[in-house]
């Protein structure tokens, strides 16, 4: 945006040879010779001096104070070519010190100019709104300065020619802030940045992104982590770099934990599951890194990661279930292969927050769930279990037979009901033994810089208190005891 879309014109000079004298002192009319400027107003000594107009044959024209036949002092200009208008002091022809230029095109400048650009301090006002106020040099934002930006962003901090460059604080329409170094308009250097999801980085910036920001969640322990049944346990859960380095200078993001069971078919045969679920429970399997699916299983969650002084974590907890919702977002192909991207630019979609018992916020890069049983299975789950004899039976098998092998219930797959004895068997209080999925999943909303983590997934196994190994399973059928 031009400061004043044109130079004024230098102020006529007499001419010896002009068929009429000018006025020598008063107030006068005179049209030069070349018939392209026309001058009234006020004359001393045959020169324009004191209050007059002069106008130019394409349109334009100045009115204000002129010294010794040139436009200096306080004036109005107007450019026919441009549309622009200036309304302040003038020096030699030009616009100089103090005005209010305004633009055509939409907005104004009013502040200090210099032979006919800003110079200085100014407030300037462009065309779509925005605003800045500060420092000017060679008609450009320069030095230390602050706008506000037409989607409602505020920047505080150093301009190098309309760039900001150096230190500033930038606070986002949507309640994110950043303050820190700047380089050719974008963060870069050192610097903090609160997210509006709650997610803050401290640390180096590299052309606009955080150089160490978390790729990934990663869950640590042993690649199949082994636990008795009805024993709580601890997950530790690093946010990580791509190079596997934790990413120390994040904090904040919201991680949600859920499980499910093994989910077994055996096609040869039927469909069979571990678990067989009731026709209204029916939901679709989660895919799993580990070479088998699984189906949303509840967890027992102390609330003693909120606990009031003086409550116990055996009164105080939470049993959390994997919604038919969050299988499906599990169940993505984000969980394995990338992140989910939602556009800067676009409102963020509000989700349903996560039970409180559920989740954990990452502080430096880590998150710890702790006390995590395995529930009972909820109604709807009749597990069953795959016996050895059972697959044996079917070794002689001819090809084709599709007949069943034996299925048989085992003593806990009825939360009720009478034994062989006739006494009554009790509900169970504890997952049954088998190969469980533990799920982390990153529900920051909105999404850390239009992120989300993909899923971690850890194994976990079921052992009966007292069992050191896994029960030894035929390699012909690894799947059937899950």
């Amino acid at each position: 945006m031009a400061a004043t879309g044109g130079r004024t014109a230098a102020s006529p000079q007499l001419s010896r040879q002009s068929p009429g004298r000018p006025p020598r002192d008063g107030y006068g009319v005179y049209v030069y010779p070349n018939s392209f400027f026309r001058y009234e107003g006020e004359w001393k000594g045959g020169k324009l001096h004191g209050h007059g107009k002069l106008l130019l044959k394409d349109g334009s024209y100045y009115e204000g104070e002129f010294v010794d036949g040139e436009i200096t002092g306080e004036g109005y200009q107007h450019w026919a070519w441009s549309g622009n208008t200036y309304s302040g002091q003038f020096v030699l022809g030009e616009p100089q010190g103090h005005g209010v230029m305004k633009y055509k095109a939409g907005g104004y400048y009013e502040g200090e100019f210099f032979r006919g650009l800003r110079e200085g301090q100014g407030f300037l006002e462009d065309q779509d709104g925005q605003v800045y106020q500060g420092s000017f040099h060679d008609n450009k934002r320069h030095g230390r300065g602050q706008m506000i930006f037409k989607n409602g962003d505020k920047y505080e901090g150093d301009w190098v020619r309309n760039q900001r460059q150096g230190h500033g604080v930038l606070c986002c329409a949507d309640g994110s802030t950043y303050e820190g170094q700047w380089h050719s308009d974008v963060f870069s250097g050192l610097g903090s940045f609160a997210h509006c999801s709650g997610v803050t980085y401290c640390g180096m910036f590299i052309n606009g992104h955080p150089a160490a920001q978390a790729k990934k969640i990663v869950v640590l322990g042993p690649e199949v982590l082994e636990v008795f049944q009805g024993s709580p346990f601890t997950l530790n859960v690093q946010l990580q770099q791509d190079d596997g380095e934790v990413a120390t200078s994040e904090s904040g993001r919201t991680l949600k934990i859920s499980a499910g069971v093994r989910y077994v078919q055996l096609p040869e045969y039927s469909e069979v599951s571990f678990f067989k679920m009731d026709e209204d429970h029916k939901e679709a399997p989660i895919q799993t890194p580990f070479g088998f699916q699984c189906i949303s299983y509840p967890l027992s969650i102390p609330t003693s990661w909120g606990l009031e002084p003086g409550s116990t974590v055996e009164s105080c907890r939470a049993d959390i279930l994997l919604s038919q919702g969050d299988s499906e977002t599990a169940q993505d192909t984000e969980a394995f292969h990338g992140q989910v991207d939602t556009p800067s630019f676009l409102p963020a979609r509000r989700h349903a927050s996560c039970p409180p018992a559920a989740c954990q916020q990452v502080q430096q890069g880590c998150a710890e769930f702790v006390d995590i049983i395995l529930g009972p299975p909820p109604p709807g789950m009749q597990p069953f279990l795959f016996l050895p004899s059972a697959l044996e039976k079917t070794d002689g098998r001819p090809k084709g037979d599709q007949s069943s092998p034996e299925v048989v219930p085992t003593v806990q797959d009825s939360p009720k009901g009478p034994r062989p004895d006739g006494t009554a068997v009790e509900p169970s209080t504890a997952a049954y033994l088998g190969e469980y999925v533990v799920m982390i999943r990153d529900v920051t909303t909105p999404p850390f810089l239009g992120h989300r983590l993909p899923t971690a997934f850890k194994h976990l196994r079921v052992l009966a208190k007292g069992d050191s190994q896994w029960p030894h399973v035929p390699e012909d059928h690894p799947e059937a005891l899950s």
